[in-house]
């Protein structure tokens, strides 16, 4: 009679936890697909002609647009400056690196139809695009069109993310490597972290819970995670960690979910002397970065001239019909080559002590086959899980930087996100493996009275602020919270449209604005720049930022400030975006117009209570909501909010401006 042993149970316990770990991985695979279809449908629909028609200027989307002028970059790439109306110019999404297409209305003036081929966005200005064309039929090819037509263009499906995210999600299903399998099971399965008892460090400059998250990280087996709300540190411990672990490692890998993510924490690191060879689309990154890049590194490698000059040499041979010596000589030039490239690669690597890239760009082709002892990823809470995963399979180890109590990654999918797509990989290994995170507890950026509400809704109320910052004020007659509640000007409200009166609307774009409260934002900033002074304003160089939910909103407002005389001499100390595009920001005042005014409570996604942390987060000393309370209080975290605003602030009903 065969008895069930310990070891035999654990096993077959560990087999079925495997099985669930490999079914969250298909599921995964099939919400991405969801996505992607939800994306394309969505790009599809863009193209219609009602929603192109007259957009002078979207985020995604710029039309009409003039061809002004081409040329070539140091690169010898071609390039077309196209430029158009930026009069109502608000953020955009046509970032450097981003592939885009040229389209111009069907002759039956029904549809959008875009040029065969794709471009590359150089650089962006407001008002002017620099677009990287494939070849100069491309650009023969717009030229002609632009002489009978109003061209467009607009931001185009990235294909390349997918297909990388896909091939990972295979990859980690199918990997039989025991290092790699022992990770994967650790992060989604059954099996608990382990850590090395090592000596402890002690670095002065840390207060004490960022250094001993720094001892988490380095001790860490399989992984580890720095959870930094608003203002905490997080880039500077991770930073740390990553210049402890480089005293046991020879070279790690640095990842983000974006280029700009990136491009942060690997010039934290160059500024500590840290050799960083930069991976990725020079076009998407940092000027300061692009002198770690590997392109520019691989041609200032003192082997490279040889190496131009066998490429020269042989392209001037495509064609010719060689002797038998000529051949020869090629055959040998052609050896020679590839010895000079694989040596000026290993040679990039092997100076390396950190290679940084985005998550998407650690399956670039020059980073096959490589391997790392330890993989850091910052901005962990704003990373799509399948992304993750195309990094975490180069390495033995994890360590993870973010705060998934603000901004989550973007899923446009309804479907994808119920199913949990948005869901990240660091949020779950935070709830289901609660000892290997580490929760930073001091902010340095905000007032106390500012950070107070986060603290408690987010974070149990475990911030504290740092007596440097916890009392900071703007001026010492000020308070640091304002709340200026529009409810009670409803019906007073004196506005352009009387059937709009006090209320949000819904633009063609399907983003909502509302006149009012816009107006009441300009009118509100423009009291308090004159209650500062302009000579205290620009010596102390106060800052400023308006966020608001909504684009059509951020619009509205910033075309209102652009009619304003004190914005002229104000525009470099005045930011104006959405909650997205102050992710990572920070300014001495903020203002927040909340938008959201009806009889319904209706507050569509600031339901989303990460977005609203990160805006309320983003001052430093001042603070100023302007919202109706009426259809805010209906959800319990704002009624709480307005709370905390007449505890320990200044809660002001007004009426809006007509003339802001």
């Amino acid at each position: 009679m065969h008895r069930t042993s310990n070891n035999d149970i654990f096993f077959t316990y560990l087999r079925i936890q495997m099985e669930n770990s490999l079914s969250h991985l298909a599921h995964l695979q099939t919400l991405l697909q969801q996505e992607r279809k939800a994306e394309a449908e969505a790009y599809s629909r863009a193209l219609r002609v009602d929603n192109v028609s007259g957009r002078v200027c979207e985020a995604d989307c710029h039309y009409p647009v003039e061809l002004a002028g081409w040329g070539y970059n140091a690169l010898n790439q071609l390039i077309a400056t196209v430029t158009y109306d930026s009069t109502d110019e608000l953020d955009n999404d046509f970032e450097s690196g981003h592939p885009v297409a040229f389209f111009h209305l069907s002759p039956d003036g029904q549809a959008a139809e875009e040029l065969p081929y794709v471009c590359f966005v150089e650089s962006y200005k407001e008002g002017v695009l620099q677009i990287q064309l494939p070849n100069p039929s491309a650009l023969k090819s717009l030229q002609a069109k632009a002489e009978h037509t109003l061209l467009g263009i607009r931001v185009s499906i990235d294909d390349t993310s997918y297909r990388v995210m896909d091939e990972a999600l295979r990859a980690a299903m199918r990997s039989a490597d025991e290092k790699f399998v022992r990770l994967r099971e650790t992060l989604i399965g059954p099996l608990h972290p382990r850590f090395r008892a090592l000596p402890q460090i002690s670095l002065p400059w840390l207060n004490e819970v960022q250094c001993r998250a720094v001892n988490r990280a380095v001790s860490a087996e399989d992984v580890a995670i720095v959870h930094g709300p608003p203002g905490t540190g997080k880039t500077t411990t991770l930073v740390e960690a990553i210049i402890e672990t480089l005293q046991r490692e020879t070279q790690v890998m640095v990842c983000a979910p974006s280029n700009a993510a990136v491009d942060w924490i690997s010039e934290q690191l160059m500024r500590r002397g840290i050799h960083v060879l930069r991976i990725g689309n020079p076009l998407k990154m940092s000027d300061e970065m692009l002198e770690c890049s590997y392109e520019r590194r691989y041609s200032a490698h003192p082997d490279y001239h040889e190496l131009w000059n066998i490429r020269r040499t042989l392209r001037e041979g495509v064609g010719e019909k060689p002797s038998r010596q000529r051949q020869e000589q090629l055959r040998r030039l052609r050896n020679r080559q590839t010895e000079l490239e694989i040596k000026i690669n290993a040679d990039l690597f092997e100076q390396a002590s950190v290679v940084s890239c985005t998550l998407i760009g650690s399956a670039y082709h020059i980073m096959e086959r490589r391997r790392f002892s330890t993989l850091f990823i910052d901005e962990a809470a704003q990373a799509l899980e399948p992304a993750c995963w195309a990094a975490i399979l180069k390495a033995d180890r994890v360590v993870m930087g973010g705060d998934h109590q603000q901004l989550p990654p973007t899923v446009k999918s309804v479907e994808a996100l119920r199913g949990g797509l948005s869901t990240t990989l660091m949020q779950q290994v935070v709830s289901t493996k609660p000892e290997c995170v580490t929760l930073l507890t001091t902010q340095y950026r905000m007032h106390r009275d500012i950070m107070d509400f986060s603290s408690r809704w987010f974070y149990h109320g475990q911030l504290r602020a740092a007596p440097e910052v916890a009392d900071r004020l703007v001026n010492l007659m000020d308070t640091p919270l304002t709340w200026f509640d529009t409810a009670a000007a409803v019906d007073n409200a004196v506005v352009d449209n009387a059937s709009e009166r006090g209320h949000e609307h819904r633009s063609r774009s399907g983003s909502l604005s509302n006149a009012d409260e816009a107006r009441l934002v300009v009118h509100t900033l423009r009291d308090y720049v004159d209650m500062i002074g302009e000579e205290r304003l620009v010596a102390d160089a106060v800052d400023f930022g308006i966020i608001t939910p909504y684009r059509a909103q951020a619009r509205m407002i910033r075309r209102l400030l652009k009619m304003q005389r004190f914005y002229r001499r104000l525009r470099q100390q005045v930011a104006v975006g959405t909650v997205d595009g102050f992710q990572g920001q920070e300014r001495d005042v903020i203002l927040i117009s909340m938008v959201r005014d009806n009889e319904q409570g209706s507050i569509g996604f600031l339901g989303d209570l990460r977005r609203m942390n990160v805006a309320i987060t983003r001052a430093r000393m001042k603070l100023i909501i302007i919202g109706n309370s009426e259809t805010l209080s209906h959800h319990r975290f704002f009624r709480s909010l307005y709370e905390h605003f007449q505890q320990r602030g200044v809660v002001v009903g007004c009426q809006p401006e007509s003339n802001a």
